[in-house]
Parts: C-alpha cells; structure tokens; sequence
C-alpha cells in the first residue's frame, strides 16, 4: 500500500469511528438522559429537551458523517466540528458546577474533559477532509 493509500485507510477508519462515536453518543442521550443533564448549562431552559435535541442531533451528524457521499464529507466534517464546539459549554458548565457524570467525578477529570474538546473538532475537520473546505473559504475572504 502506497502511502497515500495508508494515510486514506486511516482516514477512513477516523471518519467511521468519529460516526459511530457521534450515532452512539445519540443513542445513549436517549437512553440515558440523566446522564447528559449534568453537561446542560444552568441558563438553558428545559435541560430534558435540550438533552433530547442534542441527542437527536448527534445522531443525524453521526449518520451524515457516515452515509454522506465522498463529495458531502467535508461539509458534514465541518457539521460535526461545530456540533464539537457547540456543545463545549456544557462541559465548561458540568466544570463549573462540579457536576458528575460519565465516570467524570473528580475537577481533573473534567478538567482534562475540556482539553479533550479541541481534538474532537481536529477528528472531525480531519477524518472527513474538511480542510480544503476551510481553505477555500479563506481564500474568498481575503
């Protein structure tokens, strides 16, 4: 296998465990919704339908990161990567408030949570091919 060979069957492998991670994660909202209250911002109304949106929403991003066409994965990269930091207050807020869920139970846990954030969005832009959509955005905003 040439390297560019390798370098697409990781990214490949990247792009199938991102979507199923994201398909998942849906599912257990759903499932388990206690668990994702912790992670809902103390200033969001209705943290049981926030919790069952975002659940939702995963799962159709999981889906899209999955089934979208080879010419769609970059927007659905893009999709997940800002579904990533969408998402990144509510982690700061089960921070702030001490919150436990997910085995995260401890300030360094939830610290270390945090530092997880930026590398999923970098998952995403990357497993999906998402650069040369930023690329090109910038050069038509220069």
């Amino acid at each position: 296998m040439t390297s560019g060979g390798a370098v697409h069957a990781v990214r490949t492998t990247a792009r199938l465990l991102l979507g199923a991670f994201l398909v998942a994660a849906g599912v257990a909202h759903l499932l388990v919704p206690a668990e994702f209250l912790a992670q809902v911002p103390p200033f969001l109304p209705a943290p049981g339908a926030v919790v069952l949106v975002s659940g939702l929403v995963e799962i159709a991003v999981g889906a899209a990161v999955l089934l979208a066409p080879a010419r769609l994965r970059p927007h659905a990269g893009l999709v997940a990567a800002a579904l990533f930091v969408l998402v990144f207050p509510g982690n700061v807020a089960q921070y702030v408030t001490g919150t436990d869920a997910f085995g995260l139970d401890s300030d360094g846990a939830r610290a270390t949570r945090l530092l997880v954030q930026p590398l999923l969005v970098v998952w995403a832009l990357w497993a999906c091919g998402s650069g040369a959509l930023l690329r090109r955005g910038r050069r038509r905003s220069a």
